[in-house]
């Protein structure tokens, strides 16, 4: 966490070298600084009716394996309630197929009949079903749930063949030129490559834009974000494909701007597998990518948020005061400190906190990178900076919603416009609202750390958020305030 003392650190100087990373520039600006092609919902999946009802079918069908069913309506109803309840969460492959989802279907079902002879067992023992009705009941829901999965899987197939979805491959021009080919020799896919995106230097003849052909004699390679907005309004591209590791060489910023746009971002590893996954396209390890800021769960958050931040603020209430009526009798007036910080989308907004450090002035404050200087301070403030108490009035700004529990640490104006320049995907850490603790901060990333590593860490946060996570990091930082290093 930042504070506010004004020693320079000479690590964070700007680097000469930073290339500024490919740009999709049109009619409105995105969170992330990248112009994007007009926002368009994003492409929905598969809708996941139709194989609620092939579940449910095959339910109501193993029903059939006990003679009473139809006297006994309740069975029939806990078997169906039991089998939807604990249908397998699947990730989502380019194919759908239903050997893939086997094992995981049969499973369920069985612990759907083994809870429904428990409850038949509990309530009436006198009629507790026999092992041969617990298999044939088995048997025969499995046959039926593979059937009607299948069907419901073949259409889906049918529709991807049929109907292909335009995608742009991110990468290197050779090798996503080698992949662009082997998508399109495999159309079952559903995907149809317009477009290969690489940078100029990447390119084997010098050639790009949308007329521009590589020496592979592939797909046109598109270098400029212009082209790139060509190609995606013209060819309504709704996927992406980036080859691994695209997204952590430079192309991140973009790949986020094309899925705020609205597309689907699929990493392939066009070499060696680097990472365990079962999902293949044409030949090729696949992951999706989840390259925007969370929209579910956000009422979860700030829940989550309002929660712990009211309720410690009336805990730690006494606390507080102390705080402040020691901080004012130890070094006069100013107990607390207002800053501007850089929030969610780039809004600024006023970070308070107990002040431990007196600028010279205003520009300084604004304008010095901040490190715990704890020479230069009493030893009161040394104690609030080293127990990161000074930070207990940012659980007001968490309850005005300024801030979150959990998030990027937020960073002056002046800085946040120096490291965006200097350290691709750092302006991408603005997608969600600021925290007071985050996953830079429990890795060791605090005071005077490297700022790419902080963005890295910030920006794999957001692309994975979850509740739990939160309350991982928030329980891993009450952890280590039991054993204060300083900030």
């Amino acid at each position: 966490m930042t504070a506010e003392s004004t020693v320079p650190s000479p690590g964070l100087q700007p680097r000469d070298h930073a290339r500024t990373p490919v740009a999709v520039l049109p009619p409105q600006a995105s969170p992330t600084g990248h112009r994007v092609p007009a926002r368009r919902s994003p492409r929905r999946p598969a809708p996941l009716g139709p194989l609620l009802l092939a579940d449910g079918a095959a339910a109501l069908l193993g029903t059939l394996a006990f003679a009473e069913a139809q006297r006994r309506p309740l069975l029939v109803a806990a078997l169906v309630a039991a089998s939807l309840l604990l249908r397998p969460h699947l990730p989502r492959p380019p194919v759908p197929s239903v050997l893939d989802e086997l094992p995981a279907v049969c499973g369920r079902i069985a612990v759907a009949w083994l809870v429904l002879a428990a409850l038949v067992a509990a309530h009436r023992p006198a009629h507790a079903l026999s092992g041969g009705t617990l298999l044939a009941g088995f048997a025969l829901q499995a046959a039926a749930s593979c059937a009607l999965r299948g069907a419901v899987h073949a259409r889906r197939r049918a529709e991807l063949l049929s109907r292909p979805r335009a995608a742009l491959v991110v990468g290197p021009a050779a090798t996503a030129q080698r992949v662009a080919a082997a998508v399109l020799r495999h159309p079952r896919y559903g995907l149809r490559p317009v477009g290969v995106v690489a940078e100029r230097q990447d390119c084997v003849d010098g050639t790009g834009g949308m007329g521009g052909i590589g020496s592979t004699g592939g797909l046109p390679v598109l270098t400029t974000g212009e082209e790139v907005e060509r190609a995606v309004i013209q060819n309504g591209v709704r996927a992406v494909l980036t080859v691994h590791p695209s997204v952590r060489t430079g192309q991140g910023a973009l790949l986020r701007a094309l899925a705020e746009s609205g597309c689907a971002v699929w990493e392939i590893d066009a070499d060696s597998p680097s990472y365990a996954t079962k999902q293949r396209l044409a030949g090729f390890s696949c992951r999706r990518l989840r390259m925007c800021a969370p929209r579910r769960g956000g009422a979860g958050k700030r829940a989550l948020d309002v929660l712990v931040s009211g309720g410690l603020l009336l805990l730690v209430s006494p606390l507080l005061l102390v705080c402040a009526v020691t901080l004012r009798l130890a070094d006069g007036p100013g107990v607390v400190f207002r800053q501007e910080r850089v929030g969610r989308d780039g809004r600024p907004f006023t970070l308070l906190k107990f002040r431990t450090h007196r600028p010279a002035d205003a520009h300084e404050a604004a304008t010095r990178w901040s490190v715990a200087n704890e020479h230069e301070m009493r030893p009161f403030c040394r104690m609030l900076r080293r127990t990161s108490l000074d930070e207990l009035p940012q659980l007001w700004n968490v309850l005005r919603g300024d801030m979150s529990l959990v998030g990027p640490r937020p960073e002056r104006p002046y800085f946040v416009d120096r490291f965006s320049r200097s350290h691709p995907g750092y302006a991408d850490r603005h997608r969600m609202r600021a925290g007071i603790t985050g996953l830079a901060q429990i890795n060791g990333l605090r005071g005077d750390t490297s700022i790419e590593d902080r963005a890295r860490f910030d920006n794999a946060y957001i692309d994975n958020w979850s509740l739990w996570q939160d309350v991982c990091i928030l329980l891993r930082t009450a952890a280590a305030l039991v054993r204060p290093t300083g900030s």
